[in-house]
Order: C-alpha cells, then structure tokens, then sequence
C-alpha cells in the first residue's frame, strides 16, 4: 500500500501563525505537526510515502523531512496549486499510487490509542473497497458523518448535517483500493468547486464496500485547525509524554520498532539530532535503555 500525506491549504484558522509557514510545520509539543499523521502511516506499515503541499511550502517539507532514506522509508513530494479538495490528492499522486491500494492522511490529524498498529495494519491487510476511521465527537454538525446500524454496518454518509443523525465523525485517515484513482478523476466538482472526499466514499457506499471502524472509547483523535485546539493538541501530547517517559509520533522510534533502520541507524539519528531531549531518546532507545 502506498500513503499520501496531504499538507496543504491555507491555515486560515491559524492566522497569524500560519501566514508565513504551512500549519503542518508548526510545532505541536516537541516535534512538527507533521509527525504526527507520517507516523500513522509508518505504523500501518507503509513506506513509500507522497507528501502533497501548496507550491510556498513544498521546499519546507523537502528540508524536514529528506527522501525518507534515513527513515528506511521513500518520500516523494508534489504541489498543490490551489486547495482544490482533498480527493484531489488522488489525481496528484495517481502516478506515485500506480496499481497499489493507497493510505490517505490529512496533515493536522492526530491519531493515538491503545493497539493503533495492529488496528491500522489489520485493516490495511484486508482491504476491499474503502474503510473509514469514525470517532465519537460531541459536534458532529462540524464534521462528515458516518450512520451506522446496530451491528456496525455504514448506512449513510452526511456531510456537515444541521441535524446529525450520528455522532461518529468521519476522521482524516482513509484507506482505499487502487478503483480510488479513477473514481476522483471522474468525479464532479461540488459548488464550492473543490472534489469532495465525501463523494468518492459515497461512491464506495452505493458499491456496497465502504467499512467504518469505529476508534472507540479510550483513543483519541485531535484536530489542530484553531489556537485553541492546537495548544490542547500539544498539552495532551506533553502531559502523556511526561508521565509516560515515552514518546509520541517518534518517527525516528517508530521507523526502528517496524525495522524499517536498525539500531545503529536509529543511535545515529539522535546523535544528529543533538542535545536535545528528543535526541537523547533516541540514543536510549537505540541502546535498549528505554
């Protein structure tokens, strides 16, 4: 499967922090936001990864994040000119998707619970069709929305309802097969002009091969599009952090506990990383002390 990390859009939300930097690339805590949905990709096991941003911070990313080789890992990179709607990343990336499955991930999500890796591994392993992550939220009204039957079974997808009849939001991670590339390139516009990702799973829907895994209690997804939810977003990873003494959306640690790099690779890169914390996390966990 191949994974595409869309981190575009303007920010708009967080201006004046993101009028002169993508909101991708601010911090949350003590790594770039970025990290966070990278991570979740690695953790499905995904390698070959196509990150997509506006043509001002594409060169950014390049910067943070390399070619993916000291990683074990493959990053390619790809603008977009204007956001356009997220299922647009499939006609970007069609050519870095090729024949495969494809992992779609918007930027500013962050993912963590119990049993994330299996979860996300599992689904990966079995899929056919689409699968969506859906997460109890208490504003549905804000959100895509998946209705679902007593045992589970997606019925329904609603985009922003006045009047929700579920409160599982559609989150920002989807798994899709290759049919995926062909279906947002035929789709149509929505008014606003963009491709809308709630039409391309609509179209898995009436196929009858659109899954919702329902995250459950115990995990949790944050979004990070306003102050206040950024700075939440980044005391929740502190607080976990702290009490844990283990990192989150450590991709130098993740890339060395899926043996994408091996320990000596991983001691290296918190030896580059310096002095700081982080980089002696990494040495620690390179030599088996965490």
């Amino acid at each position: 499967m191949k994974g595409i990390l869309l981190a575009g859009g303007s920010g708009t939300r967080l201006h004046p922090l993101t009028r002169a930097v993508s909101k991708q690339l601010l911090p949350v805590y003590n790594k770039p936001m970025v990290y966070y949905p990278l991570s979740v990709l690695m953790l499905a096991g995904i390698r070959e990864v196509l990150v997509i941003s506006n043509p001002d911070n594409i060169d950014l990313f390049r910067h943070l994040l390399g070619d993916g080789t000291r990683l074990g890992m493959q990053i390619d990179f790809a603008v977009q000119p204007s956001p356009d709607g997220i299922a647009e990343a499939f006609t970007i990336g069609s050519e870095h998707i090729g024949t495969d499955p494809v992992a779609l991930i918007l930027g500013d999500n962050i993912f963590h619970g119990p049993n994330f890796s299996p979860l996300l591994r599992r689904n990966v392993q079995e899929i056919d069709g689409c699968v969506l992550f859906g997460y109890a939220v208490s504003d549905p009204e804000r959100y895509g929305v998946g209705v679902v039957d007593a045992e589970g079974t997606l019925l329904e997808l609603e985009e922003k309802p006045a009047r929700p009849r579920s409160n599982l939001a559609v989150t920002g991670l989807y798994l899709y097969d290759n049919d995926v590339v062909d279906i947002a390139k035929n789709l149509q516009p929505s008014a606003r002009g963009e491709l809308e990702i709630t039409d391309v799973n609509r179209v898995y829907l009436e196929r009858g091969n659109a899954r919702l895994v329902n995250l459950g209690r115990g995990f949790a997804w944050l979004d990070t599009g306003t102050h206040d939810s950024l700075l939440l977003a980044s005391q929740y990873v502190q607080v976990l952090e702290q009490r844990q003494g283990t990192r989150i959306a450590c991709v130098e640690e993740i890339a060395y506990r899926m043996g994408f790099i091996d320990a000596d690779d991983c001691y290296r890169l918190g030896v580059e990383i310096g002095a700081s914390d982080y980089g002696a996390y990494l040495r620690d966990i390179a030599k088996g002390e965490t």
